[in-house]
């Protein structure tokens, strides 16, 4: 018997890297602490699965898809919802998009190959950064950011601002399609107070690098 033909939605999935969160309760517990007026950005919105619960909580949501067929989905599923005036689909690559400013959260699950490139847009630069995000990401990436004391240089960088804490392993099963590798549920919250000025995160950067014990190259 010959190999199923792949479809184009098949060959989106794999150049998008798409895998959806489809675990109701995990879901809901993710978007749990939303309250009306918050301003959520969901990166790799896809089906709307984060992010139309956040906007049926109250929160504007920025919604940051850039397969044109899901970005369209989403806006179409908004409008069914009646949530279309609180969701903002961006049909945007999130390593380019802009970011908000003033007072904002994260709530998403981005593809697993771009999560240590978000991180980097989220947290280096304390003085543009959100205030708090949830986000589901391959496991041994959860874990790894999450260690304590930290382990890694860009880890230890982001110490002085931001807190980050495991709160559970997510079965691969949790998606459609179905991942290779379990994924990770990892809180970053702002410390309160900084340890450091924000205005010093390039400083303390710069300094880590020069006292590494490993060399490590510049991103």
């Amino acid at each position: 018997m010959g190999q199923r033909r792949r479809t184009s939605r098949d060959q989106r999935r794999r150049s998008y890297q798409q895998n959806f969160l489809a675990d109701r309760d995990l879901i809901r517990r993710l978007v749990a602490d939303v309250v009306p007026g918050d301003l959520v950005v969901d990166f790799g919105a896809g089906t709307g699965t984060l992010t139309l619960p956040a906007a049926a909580a109250g929160a504007e949501v920025l919604a940051v898809e850039r397969d044109p067929a899901w970005s369209a989905r989403l806006r179409q599923r908004a409008r069914d919802d009646g949530l279309h005036r609180r969701v903002h689909v961006v049909q945007q690559d999130l390593r380019t998009v802009d970011l908000p400013a003033g007072q904002w959260k994260v709530i998403a699950s981005p593809p697993f190959g771009l999560t240590t490139t978000l991180l980097h847009r989220l947290l280096d630069d304390p003085l543009r950064a959100p205030a708090r995000a949830d986000l589901v990401l391959q496991w041994e990436v959860a874990r790894k950011f999450a260690a304590q004391p930290p382990t890694t240089l860009v880890a230890t960088a982001w110490a002085p601002w931001w807190r980050m804490t495991l709160v559970q392993r997510i079965a691969r099963t949790a998606f459609r399609p179905v991942p290779r590798v379990d994924a990770g549920w990892l809180r970053v919250e702002r410390r309160s107070p900084d340890v450091l000025a924000a205005h010093l995160a390039p400083t303390w950067e710069k300094f880590l690098r020069s006292q590494w014990p490993v060399a490590t190259p510049k991103r």
